[in-house]
């Protein structure tokens, strides 16, 4: 099995220097410039420009520009610097939050990490594909306009006219057609098309040929994120909603010719910190309780048309607590008086006596709730929270929180 090569990994607020070579493979200008326009597109979020080189941010993920890949990892301070390990822990909390579906793809080739990242989105959307194209892809209604030999459906007068004026046999229609040439399939087809690109010398190339042969040819259309706004899902495409969401995530992280020179690239990026909230919020929802509620990003009006909304509001025997996931490793400070009062006004508007401040650690510590100042009824904590158990990614983090409220 041929493997990706030139596989760059940094962890989460890393740094670059073009000109350099990281365990043998180089950083070079071009993928720099590269880097530096993809940042300028969203809003200078992803990375900080240094002198001849990036930091990276919170974001974590998969970039590929040029044949070299750079995987961004998710990192604690202090902990293993073993990129397998959290690399592992990536793509299961991308698991657990349903952004990512390993079952979808070779679970043996995860394991043995010799698939990364960005092979297993390809491959799951692959899988779809090809499950799709099996159970019979379907045929939808179009209009087409065009000469035609015989009159059949509504003539275009004037184009007719213009068109036609010698050639009277002819007739310029905008008629009905039934055939697989819709726009899921336009979609899907160029979702195709981007994958074949970017799984070049890989194990999966061969594979994106098969499907591409089995796939019915359709228009090339240019897709953005409006088409996906105004895409609608019905009873008869529901089979294709998977395959789209994947589509999606591939077309608008795919930014052709972003360098000015030949380059294409594909980036693949998550934000930890609404990674972390969403992996404690999966953990907590999946806790067999009738008489626990969980929930996420509620929204109250605070002022002025502002809405204000905690990142978990946890419902446990007749009493409310406030969760603020916070992914950073916060040691031995203090959260920020920013924080603090935060989760203060969260629990004046929810009707909670208990806010919890929660970090990600490698030691679990239980927390103590401490009054506000003035208001003895109001009271918060820090949570550290170990994410680790042994070598992979602590999947008891739910129960371990809700104890701590008992």
């Amino acid at each position: 099995m041929s493997k990706r090569k030139n596989i760059l990994q940094v962890f989460e607020h890393g740094k670059l220097y073009y000109g350099r070579e990281y365990n043998g493979i180089s950083f070079e200008e071009k993928h720099f410039n590269a880097l530096a326009k993809l940042n300028q597109l969203h809003n200078n979020e992803y990375f900080t420009l240094l002198h001849k080189g990036i930091k990276f941010s919170q974001y974590v993920g998969v970039i590929q520009i040029d044949g070299l890949t750079i995987e961004v990892l998710p990192k604690i301070d202090g902990g293993s610097s073993n990129e397998a390990l959290w690399q592992k822990v990536l793509i299961d909390m991308l698991r657990a939050t349903k952004r990512l579906n390993v079952k979808k793809v070779g679970q043996a080739n995860v394991n043995k990490q010799q698939i990364h990242l960005l092979d297993i989105y390809f491959e799951w959307f692959l899988n779809e594909i090809q499950l799709l194209t099996h159970q019979g892809l379907i045929k939808q209604y179009r209009t087409n306009k065009g000469n035609v030999k015989a009159l059949k459906g509504k003539l275009e007068f004037a184009v007719d006219m213009n068109r036609n004026l010698i050639h009277k046999e002819r007739f310029y229609t905008s008629h009905q057609v039934y055939d697989y040439d819709h726009q899921i399939h336009q979609i899907l087809s160029l979702t195709l098309n981007i994958i074949s690109q970017f799984s070049s010398g890989t194990y999966l190339y061969s594979k994106c040929k098969r499907v591409q042969a089995n796939f019915p040819e359709v228009s090339r259309v240019v897709v953005n994120a409006t088409t996906f706004k105004k895409l609608t899902v019905n009873r008869k495409t529901q089979p294709y909603k998977t395959a789209l969401e994947i589509a999606r995530l591939i077309i608008l992280n795919f930014a052709p010719n972003i360098s000015s020179g030949k380059e294409n690239m594909l980036a693949l990026l998550f934000d930890m910190n609404n990674l972390w909230e969403e992996y404690v919020l999966a953990k907590l929802k999946a806790i067999p309780n009738e008489d626990l509620i969980i929930k996420g990003q509620q929204l109250k009006p605070f002022w002025n048309g502002i809405s204000i909304k905690p990142d978990i509001v946890v419902h446990k025997a007749g009493k409310t607590y406030i969760i603020d996931t916070k992914w950073k490793h916060i040691g031995r400070s203090k959260p920020s008086t920013h924080d603090l009062r935060q989760m203060y006004v969260y629990n004046e508007y929810w009707d909670s006596y208990y806010a919890l401040l929660l970090y990600p650690s490698l030691e679990t510590e239980k927390p103590s709730f401490i009054p506000f100042e003035g208001d003895v009824r109001h009271q918060c904590a820090i949570g550290r929270l170990n994410v680790l158990s042994g070598d992979k990614l602590n999947e008891n983090l739910g129960e371990e929180v809700i104890k701590w409220f008992s």
